[in-house]
């Protein structure tokens, strides 16, 4: 009777124990009220970053979220070869001028980032990064960010979150390590799959989109997405999107800010379109 009363009793404080050790070791969530999120598009050549652009566009232009700081980057490539796709049109309509050009102009972008984050990472917020492409800018900025802020801990500070091995595999090896080594790197499952821990947001199904679109502002976004995704893909040896040849819808890389922002009740692009109509 002791001995079975010590072993429950063991196995109480081992679950309680484990129970405190996670919650130590949980990181806190993004801060609507004070963090910064940082949107890193390749536009290299596949396409679907147009329908990433728009799908991040139209939820931050929802009530709950529009008072969400942050920053877009166009062209923040590696070192993978093929055409650039040029969606400066639908950047200027889905961000205003929030948004940078590092295809254009590659050390302005870094300027004008870095000025972003240091305006939270000076009040001691935190800044997130959604990285639907490769690390290299990434990187880089978080150099200048070292230079600035010598004794930061980067790594509590910035946290980058990436979804694509692909990505992964075509960043450059030394950037890609310094990212890793200097920020919170959160590798995700690929958002083009569905049922790994991760929503697909990558589907041929005929989907009613428009029903979830309530604003102008919205429905102009993803028109502007669709006319230009189907303008480039594939043309001019630029990667071919069957997805979207087949007019379907890949807002694939919109996983990383739905695993930043915590969007649990979306699991596939259906989900997505029905929160933007329940949500405005």
């Amino acid at each position: 009777m002791i001995k079975h009363l010590f072993i429950l009793c063991s196995f109480k404080l081992y679950i309680l124990l484990a129970f405190i050790g996670s919650c130590q070791q949980a990181p806190s969530g993004f801060d609507i009220n004070q963090d910064l999120l940082l949107l890193h598009y390749d536009c290299k050549t596949d396409v679907d970053d147009l329908h990433s652009i728009a799908a991040a566009a139209s939820l931050l232009r929802t009530k709950k979220y529009k008072r969400v700081k942050y920053h877009t980057v166009a062209g923040a490539y590696g070192i993978q070869e093929g055409l650039y796709v040029p969606g400066e049109s639908l950047f200027r309509l889905a961000f205003g001028n929030r948004w940078s050009d590092a295809h254009k102009n590659y050390n302005q972008a870094i300027e004008e980032a870095y000025q972003q984050c240091n305006l939270v990472l000076q009040k001691g917020a935190r800044v997130w990064i959604a990285e639907a492409g490769q690390s290299d800018f990434s990187a880089d900025l978080i150099k200048k960010i070292i230079e600035n802020y010598p004794k930061m801990d980067t790594k509590a500070s910035i946290t980058i979150v990436q979804h694509s091995e692909w990505n992964e595999s075509v960043t450059d090896s030394v950037k890609l390590s310094f990212a890793k080594a200097n920020a919170n790197y959160i590798k995700i499952a690929d958002g083009n799959a569905i049922n790994n821990g991760t929503p697909g947001f990558n589907t041929k199904e005929k989907i009613d989109w428009l029903k979830g679109l309530e604003s102008k502002e919205n429905l102009q976004v993803w028109q502007l997405a669709f006319e230009l995704a189907n303008k480039y893909n594939g043309v001019e040896n630029r990667y071919l999107n069957k997805t979207i040849a087949q007019n379907g819808i890949d807002f694939s890389d919109f996983s990383e800010v739905h695993y930043i922002l915590g969007l649990e009740d979306i699991n596939n692009a259906s989900d997505y379109f029905e929160y933007l109509r329940q949500n405005p």
